[in-house]
């Protein structure tokens, strides 16, 4: 075991076919992948966010699920210095669900 204990393992997921997932305002967006943030704190929602925008392809939609409200308050501000636009910020039962696309 290292200085900082065991490696966590990524909890990305792609998401076959397209999750749809409903805002605000009654559009419908799919994700095309879900990154699990939950029971993570700051840096590292948002250094996976980063990671899978810069692997996922233009207009793919990323759900970032977090439990953490700084992280939460993060995310939005970061997506134009790292190619991404904020859709929305949904409420969920664990935390909320930072939704994604990539420009």
């Amino acid at each position: 075991m290292g200085l900082f204990g065991k490696k966590k393992e990524s909890k990305n997921k792609d998401v076959e076919g397209g999750a749809p997932v409903q805002l605000s305002d009654g559009s419908e967006v799919l994700l095309s992948s879900i990154v699990d943030c939950i029971g993570d704190s700051c840096p590292r929602p948002q250094i996976m966010t980063r990671k899978a925008i810069g692997s996922a392809g233009s207009g793919d939609v990323i759900g970032v699920l977090i439990d953490n409200p700084t992280s939460m308050e993060a995310i939005p501000p970061m997506c134009p210095e790292i190619g991404a636009t904020h859709l929305e910020t949904l409420r969920q039962d664990r935390g909320w669900q930072v939704l994604v696309r990539k420009d």
